[in-house]
């Protein structure tokens, strides 16, 4: 992660999950985040609607000219990139992991922007909507309104698995000489 929005944002987020794939969506205090609620927005996990957005910051409507509330994610994307971006958000709301992403866009006087995309998925709950969170933010922090953006780049966000304490009370009680079976 490149931006410090992204950055600060993750370590919040990953801190609120603890042992968890996720955190719940209630974990998450907008009063914690205060600085970086313009760049933060919560997405209702509703592929046909094109993942529409639930609650947009300030800066991310700025970037888009337009109030986001209730209007398709996807579609702030160029046609190329619309499958692409649908099919990531998918998958980070159903295997419950996050996914960073570069993008461009135009200006209006033509020349590129560049923004960094997070995406990080909420505990899925019984009988609770699926959604997911994230970070858009630009490089630029003169950036006024953009064009269509395109995936430039992206990566998962494999999470590191945690050795469960089941797991640790045995390796506590492993002594003397182990063996590793492999080639020589």
């Amino acid at each position: 992660m490149k931006h410090p929005s992204s950055r600060d944002f993750f370590a919040y987020w990953d801190d609120k999950r603890g042992t968890a794939r996720a955190p719940d969506r209630a974990d998450i205090d907008p009063a914690a985040v205060r600085g970086l609620l313009g760049d933060i927005f919560v997405l209702s996990c509703e592929p046909k609607l094109g993942f529409p957005f639930r609650v947009a910051g300030t800066r991310v409507c700025a970037l888009a000219g337009r109030d986001l509330k209730d209007s398709s994610f996807a579609a702030l994307f160029a046609p190329e990139s619309r499958r692409e971006i649908e099919e990531i958000t998918t998958i980070i709301a159903d295997e419950t992991i996050g996914a960073i992403a570069g993008i461009t866009a135009t200006r209006d006087d033509g020349t590129k922007a560049h923004l960094e995309l997070l995406l990080l998925p909420f505990n899925a709950r019984p009988y609770t909507p699926v959604s997911v969170t994230g970070v858009l933010a630009p490089f630029d922090d003169a950036c006024a309104a953009l064009g269509a953006f395109t995936l430039t780049s992206w990566r998962y966000l494999h999470q590191p698995e945690k050795l469960l304490p089941r797991a640790i009370r045995k390796l506590q009680v492993a002594r003397g000489l182990m063996v590793y079976e492999g080639l020589r």
